[in-house]
């Protein structure tokens, strides 16, 4: 699920920044440490809307880098246990299937494809037996993840075809 939340992020630069255009390297450090990032605690970082406010610096005394607290709002992705998203299908093998859905990747083992679905190792794909429903690469699918482990700095899903309305999207 997508939010619009208030971050707050550390700044560290080096003096050899310090000038007239101090405040833009500020902002433009901000979306490169930022933008694209997980916390486990608010999800993957998508895009800064707006800085709200660049505090005082405060200078490092053994490095003489200064830290600027910076606080924005970001747009931010957090999956969470029985939400129904699309995704890509990334990888077909006998054990399952890997999708990505946005930044997050997401795995769906071969008990939580329904059973009329066989692999094939042929063409590395998922059929049913009338082989007029093909999962493979690169199809984008409806998956129900059905849990989220959460890391330090990243989040992984399980995810499930066996509900209704899931699997390949035509």
């Amino acid at each position: 699920m997508f939010y619009h939340i208030c971050l707050e992020h550390q700044i560290l630069l080096h003096p050899q920044y310090f000038g007239p255009r101090l405040m833009d390297i500020v902002k433009k450090k901000l979306f490169t440490e930022v933008e694209g990032s997980c916390t486990g605690e608010y999800g993957f970082v998508i895009a800064v809307t707006t800085i709200d406010h660049i505090g005082n610096g405060v200078i490092d005394q053994g490095q003489g880098s200064v830290n600027f607290p910076v606080k924005y709002k970001a747009i931010v992705y957090r999956p969470f246990k029985g939400e129904v998203v699309d995704s890509i299908v990334r990888e077909v093998n006998k054990i399952g299937m890997f999708c990505e859905i946005g930044p997050l990747t997401c795995f769906i083992t071969r008990h939580a494809i329904p059973a009329d679905m066989e692999f094939n190792p042929d063409r590395e794909c998922y059929q049913n037996q009338d082989e007029n429903v093909i999962i493979q690469k690169g199809d984008e699918i409806r998956l129900k993840i059905i849990g989220t482990r959460v890391d330090a700095n990243d989040i992984f899903a399980i995810g499930s075809l066996m509900d209704d309305f899931l699997g390949l999207i035509s």
